[in-house]
């Protein structure tokens, strides 16, 4: 008999631009990154507000979309191939976010959904967006891509 169940080390939340980083720029992630994305214990989220900001980002040709046909194929890549979970919006995600008091100079709101879902659901938060320090004071569990 296969036993079909796995223990789950850890739980992290990436951010849309170490997602951009895994589609294009491997050098771009650092090695403490990487042994976290290679450990199988553990469990990878990719918000849907980081997919949403892919397929825009793809419509205005912002980033390179060769390696898909279609924006559908980006979702399918991510849960078949890198094997990451999607983590959608739910109603708790959305009343941390009313409470985000943001960072100076920060008004991205889809920054701010990804760091609500990061708290709400009290995982690690992954980027490399050097802004998301601020968002400490306000319980967010960050971990910085110093590449």
């Amino acid at each position: 008999m296969i036993d079909l169940f796995y223990t789950i080390k850890m739980r992290y939340l990436i951010d849309t631009n170490i997602l951009i980083r895994l589609f294009n720029d491997h050098d771009a992630i650092s090695k403490d990154i990487w042994n976290i994305f290679d450990d199988s214990e553990n469990l990878i989220h990719v918000s849907a507000v980081s997919l949403q900001e892919i397929y825009l980002l793809l419509q205005n040709k912002k980033i390179d979309a060769k390696q898909w046909k279609k924006p559908r194929d980006v979702f399918e890549y991510i849960e078949n191939e890198l094997f990451f979970a999607i983590k959608y919006v739910q109603k708790e995600h959305l009343i941390t976010f009313a409470d985000i008091v943001p960072a100076e100079g920060h008004n991205d709101p889809s920054d701010r959904m990804i760091i609500a879902q990061a708290i709400t659901e009290q995982i690690p938060l992954i980027s490399s967006d050097t802004k998301f320090h601020h968002y400490r004071k306000q319980k967010l569990d960050f971990i910085f891509n110093d590449k």
